[in-house]
């Protein structure tokens, strides 16, 4: 199964001066096998808030070997559902969250993320975490 890959973990295996060794190791042995993924959104705000340029043109480096997964009209839509659900369930999240769920679901991907929310989104979505 391939895995969809969360801002925080390209961050803590790519952005940190000193790499998370848990989730850099985990996403390294995604990457090996092929089965690391990466959508739009997420490359944007892994770039995004670098001072430095250098930094900024290694980071894009490694991360254009990479395609961007295509992000269709109907993960949109079930981004928003997913969203409408939550909410109604008094659980806030954003946009892109919710995106990241929809294209992970339409896929039959995994989601890997340190963001705590996901947990709160899984209980109501039928998103999958990947556990390293």
């Amino acid at each position: 199964m391939n895995v969809l890959v969360d801002t925080p973990v390209w961050s803590a295996a790519l952005r940190r001066a000193v790499p998370d060794p848990g989730h850099s190791a985990a996403l390294a042995e995604l990457v090996r096998q092929g089965r690391a993924e990466i959508i739009g959104p997420v490359r944007q705000e892994v770039l995004s808030g670098i001072r430095h340029p250098p930094q900024f043109e290694r980071l894009r480096s490694h991360l254009r070997a990479f395609p961007d997964l295509p992000i269709a009209v109907g993960d949109y839509e079930q981004a928003a559902e997913f969203f409408n659900t939550c909410r109604r369930h008094g659980i806030q999240g954003s946009n892109t969250d919710y995106l990241l769920c929809a294209v992970a679901v339409r896929r039959g991907f995994a989601l890997y993320t340190t963001d705590a929310d996901f947990e709160h989104y899984a209980r109501h979505v039928p998103v999958t975490l990947y556990r390293p």
